[in-house]
């Protein structure tokens, strides 16, 4: 489930005058309320920049890109770009990690996508591919994971560990076993030597156990199949997220709550990272990867209520 819309029409029914203006005026009562009464909201608690700039768009209605000139709602989703109503400065920027490449399937619709939050709120580090067109991750995987869900898939605080099994490859060698006897003694050396070759070893081990990348697939469950069974994927590492509830609005049917979209699992993942790894106390720092999806959440969860959904 790692797909979105932001399809005005659905949530303001501009072919239906009157349930327009039905919802405009719900949606302005609203947006008078206090924090207090929108508990419900699990996105609530997120340290996020101020929506001011996304609350007038929504009420300038659907903008220009500045690039290819298509007609949408804060940003367009082909060329990665807010709207002109959007204005750049009044988006935040947020500075990951590790790099992050989204693997997109190439018949999931665009403007369903989450993944284009990712790269607008965090450009300098995320790159989106459309499959098949997307890097040959061979000659890396020692510093490469994939969040995929599967039998071999190891948690994140476990990512060190397991990366060291590709380093201990590549100081071997491709075609060694490198489980027999140990290198060091398959031949004599001088004492200088053999600190030089252990502090060596030493270091390419500890530089392969940084993750620097992770992928993520981009597109329905049903239909990444076709993507992970790609054979430049093959031989990454796995990882899997901690069981987490979706607060994404177009679910898929018959899937389990548990089933993400692309920028909740691009968070969550973050998260996990931050504190398994980094070792440090989380403090908010990747909440705005979730500015646009969270503004729309309740945008459409308010709508749904003025329509006698919820």
């Amino acid at each position: 489930q790692l797909t979105m819309s932001l399809n005005s029409s659905v949530l303001l029914n501009e072919e239906n005058s009157q349930g327009a203006k039905r919802n405009s005026e719900c949606l302005e009562s609203l947006e008078l309320q206090t924090p207090s009464s929108l508990q419900d909201n699990p996105l609530q608690q997120l340290q996020l920049a101020s929506q001011e700039v996304l609350e007038k768009a929504k009420k300038s209605g659907r903008s220009k890109c500045p690039r290819c000139s298509s007609s949408r709602m804060f940003y367009c989703y082909t060329c990665f770009v807010p709207v002109e109503t959007v204005p750049t400065k009044e988006i935040p920027t947020v500075k990951l990690p590790l790099k992050i490449d989204i693997i997109k399937h190439p018949n999931e619709t665009d403007g369903k996508s989450t993944a284009v939050h990712a790269k607008l709120l965090a450009p300098d580090d995320v790159t989106i591919y459309k499959y098949p067109c997307i890097p040959e991750y061979e000659e890396k995987r020692h510093e490469i994971a994939l969040i995929f869900p599967g039998p071999n898939s190891v948690s994140v605080k476990d990512i060190a560990f397991h990366l060291q099994k590709y380093t201990k490859k590549r100081v071997c060698g491709n075609k060694d076993d490198c489980s027999r006897e140990p290198f060091l003694k398959q031949a004599k050396m001088e004492p200088k030597e053999e600190e030089n070759l252990n502090e060596c070893i030493s270091s390419n081990r500890s530089e392969g156990t940084r993750l620097k990348k992770i992928i993520f697939i981009d597109s329905t469950w049903n239909q990444t199949n076709k993507i992970i069974t790609d054979e430049r994927l093959q031989g990454l590492l796995q990882i899997e997220l901690k069981t987490r509830k979706t607060c994404f609005w177009r679910h898929q049917k018959g899937k389990p709550d548990t089933y993400l979209s692309t920028i909740e699992a691009i968070y969550y993942f973050l998260v996990d990272y931050h504190q398994e790894i980094l070792k440090e106390n989380y403090k908010g720092q990747y909440d705005n990867l979730l500015f646009f999806f969270s503004f729309m959440y309740t945008l459409i969860k308010n709508a749904k209520c003025c329509a006698g959904k919820e």
